[in-house]
């Protein structure tokens, strides 16, 4: 298929890969698709019997790629797509197109849902271990009820309720409206005796028949690139299933602010994502429900956690208002909900408790990750990092409290990069480089041997080598400084090419291969700007807040996160995504936004601890901080441009350049040396 540009061709994007190209009106979507080295999966050939290669065309007008996506721009429904959608056991939900069935009349974008792609995301957020005190917002009271009699003309709620005050001295209960709805029914089915809800501020939750053991509660972690459920039991605390998904507003913008333009441009949008993350929702609720063999009507209490634009959209508030400053929320304050006022498919009598948010850009994510890692409760001077599409930073002990975030973009994520992708099989996620040869080796997802180990080439052949995830970009990168291929500026040394096939010019500039076989993996110059200007923008947050707490070391670093728990510390040092700090006080805290959402879920005196907390912490807004620039660009260099790395030092054998000395002899020693190599 020739991508060259005809009055005939029209372009066409794939999101969330961002592949793109021009193609005759007509070209059926999944061969487009191939021809880009789009990841959809196909198995029958394109004949419209798998159903594996559906696809959603996303209408509107897109800026960011010059699209206006109308939905005459693909053709209308088919013959095969209506034969596949009335076949036994076989879905063809609202809105899906099977891409083999669909041909391009015009400019569209089109998006490739998880379920359709060959190397499915994985959504590195499970539940970590954690000790929490349980002190459940709901308990449950068996009781057995006075049976009515012609003596006794009281009511049923009122039985209930003597029941309740006489074995369990319960009193002064508020029962909804809706209790009395089936309140019969579940009396009569249960002979009598049943097991009642009640939560931490007298409300009844369900009666359900008979004796229940325990009911159910989800932590929920809306990231702007996944969202996590994690079931727990609400007595024991144990996590009974935890799932994963992309958050499907990707299509609607990579990144947080990519999202709030597309509210701004099209009227109603933020109405589209706020009805997209509460189906993903509900969908994650369906799974964890299913792999722990419990019904829906069981969860009875759901915590959620998110960025102040995912808190927004979640509750659905239109988040304009966090585009531009002074970035104000609709609320920083916690937020009690019914679960069907978000249109969660749940009990009727669910509630939903939202943690609160700490400014514009610092969400409820972090004050989960405060009442996680709790520096609020330590002397230690901690600086806890949550990295991603957006980061967000938090330093400070139990007597001060600083935040704030960074706009660092996809680049972690994958994107922007030219051989990036997610965390998913075959994705290279470790890398080293020998320093003599500056011949690469690395691992991928899916399989534990290096590639230039025995037996590697046959599980390769299995997975593939796909791309390259945000771990594998991050050593990539700090391995190529290590070696001599980067410059302490970010620049790959051309004139290592006479000796190395793995540098090879690329129009004005360089690159370096990691792989070439089936897909040619390589780093261009270009994927190194996008890594330092990420790593620059989160240093130079860190930075600002060191200098506000006026010190400039800290005691400890937390990275948190699902990329946070991927990355080897010692690399996250080299690339100078994290000050100087003793390796050995630099460790990953896992999801720690979701940890702070289960124990909210399961402690509900821990609320109001973190609302307590998060109204005395202080918000830096680097958006309007005048040193934030001089920063950024102090901290492009590798690690830095000016700030010492002692500790790292001890660890690594940094490039001559870059170990900077108190001693100006020894650094002028170094600097002759230098001379005379030349």
């Amino acid at each position: 298929m020739s991508l060259s540009t005809t009055v005939t061709d029209a372009r066409v994007v794939f999101t969330p890969s961002g592949k793109r190209g021009y193609f005759p009106v007509g070209t059926p979507v999944l061969q487009a698709a191939q021809a880009l080295g789009v990841d959809v999966d196909s198995v029958c050939g394109g004949r419209g019997i798998c159903g594996r290669c559906q696809v959603v065309q996303s209408t509107g007008n897109f800026p960011k790629h010059s699209i206006n996506s109308k939905s005459e721009n693909i053709s209308q429904l088919s013959e095969v797509e209506k034969a596949y959608a009335d076949r036994p056991k076989k879905n063809l939900k609202d809105g899906r197109r099977l891409s083999c069935a669909t041909q391009i009349l015009g400019d569209c974008v089109i998006d490739v849902p998880p379920d359709s792609q060959v190397h499915q995301q994985i959504v590195r957020k499970e539940a970590d271990a954690f000790d929490i005190e349980i002190i459940p917002p709901v308990q449950l009271h068996y009781v057995e009820v006075w049976k009515p009699n012609m003596h006794d003309p009281s009511g049923d709620l009122r039985r209930l309720r003597e029941a309740l005050e006489r074995e369990w001295q319960l009193t002064d209960l508020r029962f909804g409206p809706g209790m009395l709805l089936s309140l019969q029914r579940e009396l009569r089915k249960g002979d009598w005796k049943v097991t009642v809800a009640v939560d931490y501020l007298g409300q009844v939750i369900a009666v359900n028949p008979g004796f229940k053991e325990s009911l159910c509660g989800l932590a929920i972690d809306v990231g702007s690139t996944t969202v996590a459920a994690h079931l727990c039991n609400l007595r024991t605390g144990k996590v009974l299933a935890s799932a994963g998904m992309m958050n499907p507003q990707i299509r609607f913008g990579e990144d947080l602010m990519s999202r709030v333009s597309y509210v701004m441009m099209h009227p109603d949008g933020d109405k589209e994502m706020t009805k997209a993350i509460r189906e993903t929702i509900n969908e994650l609720a369906e799974n964890v429900a299913k792999q722990a063999n419990r019904e829906l009507d069981e969860i009875v209490e759901v915590t959620f956690v998110g960025n102040p634009i995912m808190h927004h959209l979640l509750l659905g508030i239109n988040p304009v208002e966090l585009g531009g400053a002074p970035f104000a929320l609709a609320t920083d304050e916690s937020v009690r909900i019914r679960a069907r006022d978000l249109k969660l498919l749940l009990h009727t009598n669910t509630r939903c408790y939202v943690l609160p948010c700490i400014a514009g850009h610092v969400g409820a994510d972090t004050a989960g990750m405060i009442l996680s890692e709790a520096p609020h409760k330590r002397e230690a001077m901690s600086l806890l990092v949550d990295i991603g599409t957006n980061a967000e930073i938090v330093l400070g002990n139990n007597e001060r409290l600083l935040a704030a975030s960074s706009p660092t973009g996809p680049a972690f994520e994958g994107a922007q990069i030219s051989s990036g992708q997610r965390a998913a099989p075959g994705a290279i996620e470790r890398v080293r480089i020998d320093r003599q040869t500056l011949v690469p080796k690395f691992k991928i997802i899916g399989c534990d041997l290096w590639s230039d180990e025995s037996g590697f080439s046959a599980e390769n052949k299995k997975i593939g080598t796909t791309g390259i995830c945000g771990s594998g970009i991050i050593e990539a990168i700090a391995e190529m400084y290590l070696a001599g291929i980067l410059t302490p500026d970010g620049v790959i040394n051309g004139t290592l090419a006479e000796n190395s096939q793995n540098i090879v010019a690329e129009g004005r500039t360089f690159s370096y291969i990691l792989h070439d076989g089936s897909q040619h993996i390589n780093i261009t110059q270009n994927d190194v700007r996008a890594v330092q200007l990420a790593k620059a923008a989160l240093y130079a947050g860190i930075r600002l807040l060191m200098e506000r707490m006026g010190i400039e070391t800290v005691d400890r670093i937390r990275l948190a996160g699902a990329f946070g728990n991927h990355i080897e510390p010692k690399y996250a040092m080299v690339l100078g995504l994290i000050p100087d700090c003793d390796l050995k006080q630099v460790s990953s805290a896992g999801n720690a936004a979701g940890t702070g959402a289960r124990i909210a879920l399961l402690n509900h005196e821990s609320r109001n601890e973190i609302e307590e907390v998060v109204r005395q912490v202080e918000k830096v807004e680097t958006a309007v901080e005048s040193k934030f620039q001089q920063h950024f660009v102090s901290a492009m260099a590798f690690p830095h441009k000016t700030d010492n790395f002692p500790n790292l030092a001890k660890e690594v054998d940094l490039p001559v350049e870059n170990v900077h000395q108190d001693s100006y002899e020894i650094a002028s020693n170094a600097a002759k040396r230098r001379r005379r190599k030349k």
